[in-house]
């Protein structure tokens, strides 16, 4: 039971008691630095209803909990702020009925609804890049986070495997490719096929200069080109169902699959399931036909069809062309009914897509609703901003984006640099020296990325990320190490729960560790893994406090050095849980 949850009974009555005045709601927060006390009740609210001083009014309900609630030792009142001061008792009694498990601070599923979350989603042309690296690590933290906070979860991804971008990538490996195979080439599949792409537009721009410079005004040369006539029959090719064409299409598409799954894997990423466009390009046109029946859409005269959603603050728009072809819209209304029919127990969805898909999600929610499907309720666009570099945006087509298997690579040769200068890695195999570079490395990638609201734009910079000091994940995880060393020199029994006086930075430490449950709580409600990040930052800064503060192998009074033993490990405990969430290893030694 949370402190809110045993002081709000006994307001409630003392309100009732001293004022005569029903209350139902009570605002608490965290007791400022400068004041004395563990919680405080905000009293403004009540002068609504009460008609006096608030010093007064905070007094007369002050002295109500020191005499009914035990947990309570005392109490001040500053302007309209009741800051109670909790009696250490309540702590160590917390403290000492946690469970020595990994699932502290989880919640236990209790719905038999899952939420289907979804990320990566790219395409099949090009390897992933930095855009990449952050939806993955955004939607799978927060797919893991949800569970934590007592949902079931299927991790999934759509995978762009048609189009014209497919196509041209296809295109330039028949062309210039001159058979060139992953094997062959000793490239990752996905890098190779990403290789034509860029070779693709490369000849592209050429044939555009070349007819420009015979007279053809830019649009006609981008129209003209011939080897975008040719990219656009090989998609008529492949929508035909061509056999050479629809061959080449799977060899190249499992090449990029090959490689996507090392980079997964690499970043330590998983899904329950995949779904492909080219499987999905075609659902939705059948409830095309059902919203018309209901009304709920409209054929205009060519035969393309709409729907009008002007009443609710948004425009037309089109579910189907005229041609009888559908668009992307169409296509997404189809996979999340198909989701729905392949997991029966899906009552909601989270999409992890940039931001500039805002409006796309707000339309195709609104015609999910409209056309009666519960769940739709239950949808939510994972939006997110971009990620830029000190040098700028990236363009894929000019082949100047930042790879996500370059970037865990300079992340891990990075950590390799900063660790080898602080010199502390002396007993290390070489073996164990390369595993935990890349521990830091990734953790400091991940952490960066994820400690950002996902709402916000960021800029990555990758050696500001590796920083051993600050906001930063190879900070924590040394904290996390030092405590590691702590528990490694500890040599007598420290299990046995004890009960002793606490220091003030003792109790702080306690208090950051009771918040943990309701912070992943939070985190789940607004998808958001930047207030797991921050929370465990707030706890590792609570701890150094804590560790320069008092001593603790050192201590002569043994039951104080257990108690301090025991708070290092849970403190450490809690790091590991949480950095689990946000997909961060952390390290026994550093």
């Amino acid at each position: 039971m949370t402190l809110q949850e045993i002081l709000s009974p006994f307001i409630i009555e003392a309100v009732q008691k001293q004022f005569d005045v029903t209350i139902e709601k009570i605002e608490f927060q965290s007791t400022r630095k400068d004041f004395e006390g563990d919680i405080t009740m905000v009293i403004f609210p009540l002068l609504k209803l009460i008609k006096g001083n608030p010093v007064d009014i905070g007094t007369k309900i002050g002295n109500h909990l020191v005499e009914n609630v035990p947990q309570v030792a005392k109490f001040n009142v500053v302007a309209g702020f009741l800051n109670v001061v909790i009696a250490d008792t309540y702590y160590i009694d917390f403290f000492n009925g946690i469970k020595d498990n990994e699932k502290f601070g989880f919640k236990s599923n209790s719905s038999d609804k899952a939420i289907m979350v979804e990320y990566s989603s790219p395409n099949t042309n090009k390897p992933l890049h930095l855009g990449h690296v952050r939806n993955n690590l955004l939607g799978y933290s927060v797919a893991e986070i949800l569970k934590a906070a007592g949902n079931k979860v299927y991790k999934t991804q759509i995978i762009n495997d048609r189009g014209i971008h497919i196509c041209k990538s296809m295109l330039a490996w028949q062309k210039f490719g001159e058979g060139q195979t992953p094997a062959s080439s000793g490239l990752k599949g996905d890098k190779l096929v990403g290789n034509f792409y860029v070779k693709f537009d490369q000849e592209y721009k050429s044939q555009i200069s070349a007819l420009m410079a015979e007279g053809k005004t830019e649009e006609e040369a981008k129209k003209q080109a011939p080897i975008i006539l040719e990219a656009q029959q090989m998609l008529l090719d492949w929508e035909a169902g061509k056999p050479e064409v629809m061959e080449l299409w799977k060899t190249m598409n499992q090449w990029v699959y090959d490689g996507f799954a090392q980079t997964y894997k690499s970043l330590g990423v998983d899904f329950d399931s995949y779904y492909y466009e080219s499987n999905t390009y075609l659902l939705g046109k059948e409830v095309v036909q059902f919203g018309l029946e209901k009304g709920i859409f409209e054929k205009d005269p060519d035969g393309s069809v709409w729907i009008d959603l002007t009443s609710d603050g948004l425009d037309r728009k089109i579910v189907l062309r005229s041609d009888g072809t559908a668009v992307y819209m169409t296509q997404d209304i189809g996979t999340a009914i198909q989701r729905t029919k392949d997991f029966p127990d899906v009552g909601g969805m989270v999409y992890t897509v940039g931001n500039e898909q805002d409006y796309h999600f707000k339309v195709l929610f609104l015609i999910l609703k409209k056309l009666g499907f519960e769940w739709a309720d239950s949808l939510f666009h994972l939006s997110y901003g971009m990620v830029e570099l000190p040098t700028g945006k990236m363009k894929s087509r000019e082949g100047t984006v930042v790879d996500a298997d370059d970037l865990m690579q300079e992340m891990t040769t990075t950590a390799q640099t900063i660790s080898e200068e602080l010199g502390k890695l002396e007993g290390y195999t070489d073996e164990e020296k390369a595993k935990l570079y890349k521990t830091i490395g990734l953790g400091a990638l991940k952490y960066y990325m994820l400690k950002v609201d996902p709402k916000k734009q960021m800029m990555f910079n990758p050696e500001e990320s590796v920083d051993f000091n600050g906001n930063t994940g190879p900070f924590i995880q040394y904290t996390y190490a030092r405590i590691q060393s702590i528990l490694r020199k500890a040599n007598f029994d420290y299990t046995a729960a004890v009960s002793v006086d606490l220091h003030s930075k003792e109790k702080e430490l306690i208090k950051q560790i009771e918040l943990y449950t309701e912070v992943i709580q939070d985190a789940a409600r607004n998808h958001s893994p930047a207030l797991i990040a921050n929370y465990t930052y707030d706890l590792v800064k609570e701890y150094n406090s804590f560790y320069q503060t008092v001593s603790i192998l050192g201590e002569e009074d043994l039951t104080k050095k257990i108690f301090r033993v025991q708070l290092s490990k849970k403190v450490a405990d809690t790091i590991k849980s949480a950095f689990l969430l946000l997909g961060i290893e952390v390290p026994e030694r550093m």
